[in-house]
């Protein structure tokens, strides 16, 4: 069982360090915006895992395999959506560019509506079609029908909290006060850089669906 969970525990972590939509989320909004709005972002991120979570230990790999057009149709909806948040962040960019550079470093950041944030880290994992190859692949292959129900509860927790962990130190060390003046300076280019990422995770979704 000990096994068991620290091979999870390994593995998980490697797919989170690894960069994708949920880290590009978290640090942008967190030197963009606010640590506050940051933490909503990951709130929403670890909701959208607990859900990927739930669903691999009950069988997503057995769904995948009898219902393929359903991965067809997660892989299209989340790559459009990803596609759609690089074309917002390359807009702001754009305005960004237009407006100048105002060397203001201190000046006020207009946050989203209450809850906006939230809403955006949970669709982002959940649009995201990596998280279905993951938890319904690679993930699966270390829940087998073996697996007792208190360690998938087990398994489960390991899952979210890690998950919380990571991406709150994430969002707490781009919430700096150097990195945020360091955005400041350099808004443009990062929104753009970001909107480019996103939208080539998007298109590279659809394409190699």
């Amino acid at each position: 069982m000990l096994i068991l969970f620290l091979t999870v525990a390994l593995m998980h972590m490697i797919a989170l360090v690894s960069p994708g939509p949920d880290f590009f989320f978290v640090s942008q909004t967190a030197a963009s915006r606010s640590r506050k709005d940051a933490m909503m972002g990951v709130v929403g991120i670890t909701l959208g895992v607990a859900v990927w979570a739930a669903v691999a230990l009950m069988g997503l790999h057995l769904i995948l395999q009898k219902m393929a057009w359903l991965h067809q149709i997660i892989t299209v909806g989340g790559g459009l959506y990803l596609c759609w948040m690089g074309w917002q962040l390359l807009k702001s960019a754009r305005a960004k560019k237009l407006a100048g550079d105002t060397d203001e470093v201190e000046s006020p950041v207009d946050l989203p509506a209450r809850g906006r944030t939230f809403m955006r880290g949970l669709l982002t994992n959940l649009s995201n079609p990596k998280a279905v190859i993951y938890f319904g692949s690679v993930f699966s292959l270390f829940v087998g029908d073996n697996v007792s129900g208190g360690e998938r509860g087990g398994l489960f927790i390991l899952i979210v909290a890690e998950t919380f962990v990571w991406f709150s130190v994430v969002a707490m060390v781009f919430a700096l006060p150097a990195m945020r003046r360091g955005y400041q300076r350099l808004a443009k280019w990062i929104d753009g850089v970001a909107g480019v990422v996103f939208a080539g995770f998007g298109i590279a979704l659809i394409v190699n669906r």
